[in-house]
């Protein structure tokens, strides 16, 4: 039976472990295991609301023992550490409790294809002060952290005077990519909120002042230039204070140092400048008697060909942020969720056909366009495909239905129709008695 280890629970992991788990798994072909750090999933398009506490994290969150069991794979909790390529297996560390205490002991996983799924962490590109005053918007557990700020920043701002011309509380974020633009926008859609429970000097114009700082000379620059000046647009309306052209290069404990020479102050500063893949996966795969480790690019991404398989090890397949893949028309596929999602379904066909010495055409990845969530207040997009010639432009509440429908797409692709239906229809009826944001 072969054995396939899936490292990493993202929306592209775990789609697979499901998929696999069903197709494969169910009927004894293969055993399939799927390995994360974490005890649950939450969809990373989804952390500017968990850091801006505007939806239920528990009601979100997907149980990976659970989704194990119901759709016939196996969970292993544990960080991945190394991989010996001459025995197949792949090591992980012990895990541990907030006391210290273990919870697994270090162990090792033996496989006849590995799956590297682990997706990117933000790159503060060595910024001095970055790693030690800044929160990086990258998991659920920084997501969280970061709300656990706001909400004692705001806390204790009702007892600080406002200073003549600033807020009490400053928010800075670095970066304006789509985390940096829809946590802008989310958190004033999160202070307006926090005046109906108990934060009543909070006014998202006058006490909460969100900066915006962008190195590259417009907002969302890898998209189409229309739907950066919407987005702009949007943001002006909210008083959000945008700087472009301005590169930091420094981050103190209350402040942002730009290369121009200005300094913004910041009560909290939040990274979502840049992307890189883990630093372990630099040197995976070396091994006794000089073998090489496998193939990285300069941001760590594992390089892989059109079968997303690594070019040292063709037993190993990486996809997803953590993966550099070329296209026939020589451009790399970009690290963004539909690219995973479109590979972790490449994968669940192509697998079984590899495994049993079949061709298989190449990975191509199809640009199904871009969406940017603004809160309540508006979505912005650009959708592509056979019925438009080039890019299709898309604003306010048709931008918001896709930007949904997205969300319900990754629920469907790990629950089925009945398993979504079911879950909209308790998110409608938790609108009806739950707090619009999260207080604790």
């Amino acid at each position: 039976m072969q054995r396939i280890v899936i490292v990493g629970g993202g929306a592209g992991g775990l789609a697979l472990a499901t998929k696999l788990g069903n197709r494969l798994g169910k009927k004894g072909l293969a055993e399939i295991t799927l390995v994360d750090a974490a005890r649950t999933h939450v969809w990373k398009p989804l952390l500017h609301q968990l850091a801006a506490g505007t939806f239920d994290t528990h009601a979100e969150e997907i149980e990976y023992l659970a989704q194990a069991r119901w759709n016939h794979f196996k969970f292993r909790l544990g960080n991945l550490v190394g991989v010996d390529r001459q025995l197949k297996t792949v090591q992980l560390a012990s895990s541990h409790d907030e006391a210290g205490r273990e919870i697994t002991p270090a162990q090792e996983l033996a496989y006849d294809t590995l799956v590297i799924a682990v997706g990117s962490q933000t790159n503060d590109f060595g910024t001095p002060g970055a790693a030690q005053h800044s929160i990086k918007l990258d998991s659920p557990q920084a997501a969280k952290h970061f709300n656990d700020r706001l909400i004692n920043a705001c806390i204790r701002a009702q007892t600080v005077p406002r200073s003549e011309g600033s807020g009490r509380l400053t928010v800075a974020i670095v970066g304006g990519g789509a985390t940096g633009v829809e946590l802008a926008a989310e958190l004033h859609a999160a202070a307006r909120v926090l005046g109906n429970y108990g934060f009543d000097h909070i006014n998202p114009e006058k006490d909460l002042q969100i900066v915006l700082v962008e190195a590259a000379p417009r907002l969302l620059a890898q998209l189409p230039e229309r739907l950066s000046a919407s987005a702009l647009r949007e943001l002006r309306k909210l008083a959000i204070d945008v700087h472009t052209n301005e590169r930091v290069v420094e981050v103190t404990e209350d402040s942002l140092k730009m290369a121009s020479g200005k300094v913004l102050a910041s009560s909290i500063t939040v990274w979502a400048a840049g992307i890189k893949a883990a630093d372990f996966l630099h040197n995976l795969g070396s091994g006794p008697g000089g073998m090489e480790p496998l193939e990285t690019t300069r941001l760590n991404q594992l390089v892989v060909n059109g079968n997303l398989q690594c070019t040292r090890d063709a037993s190993i397949y990486a996809f997803g942020d953590c993966a550099a893949c070329q296209q026939p028309d020589g451009s790399w596929v970009p690290p963004r969720a539909q690219a995973a999602y479109q590979q972790a379904m490449y994968l669940t066909r192509a697998l079984p056909r590899l495994h049993a010495g079949q061709a298989v055409a190449p990975f191509v990845f199809t640009d199904q366009g871009s969406l940017v969530s603004l809160s309540e207040y508006s979505s912005v997009g650009s959708l592509m495909g056979s019925l438009t010639k080039g890019s299709f432009f898309i604003e306010g509440q048709l931008a918001k239905l896709m930007y949904w429908a997205l969300h319900k797409q990754h629920q469907l692709a790990l629950g089925g129709f009945r398993k979504t239906a079911l879950i909209t229809l308790s998110e409608m009826i938790d609108r009806t008695h739950r707090p619009r944001i999260k207080l604790h």
